[in-house]
């Protein structure tokens, strides 16, 4: 069975940052591992953040670039993101998903004065 924790989230104001980790247990997929989020503002779905494939090639959505890197450690099993630079429309549910579609629970962070 395939497990995702992620940690690291919290609050934070404008041009702060947070690191998020993401933990696999199981027999999970690292094919293409990636972040999501939810948002506030659209509370139906969630929205791509930035994603990173076994081949290191990494992606980010335009609204983060610049501001959040992505890495993995696949010896240890663990995905993370690191924010930097913060604004309060990263405020949103973090989400990881591996290769085969399985989600962690999800971390908040909010943005905020």
């Amino acid at each position: 069975q395939v497990q995702l924790m992620e940690s690291g989230g919290g609050s934070v104001q404008p041009g702060g940052s947070l690191s998020l980790s993401c933990t696999a247990t199981g027999d999970y997929c690292d094919s293409a591992m990636s972040w999501w989020r939810q948002t506030p503002w659209r509370v139906d779905e969630r929205e791509y953040v930035s994603s990173i494939t076994r081949d290191d090639t990494v992606v980010y959505r335009n609204s983060v670039k610049g501001r959040f890197t992505i890495s993995i450690d696949r010896a240890k099993n663990t995905l993370f993101l690191q924010m930097n630079s913060l604004k309060p429309e990263d405020t949103g549910m973090y989400d990881c998903k591996d290769g085969s579609g399985n989600w962690g629970q999800g971390t908040q962070v909010t943005v905020t004065l």
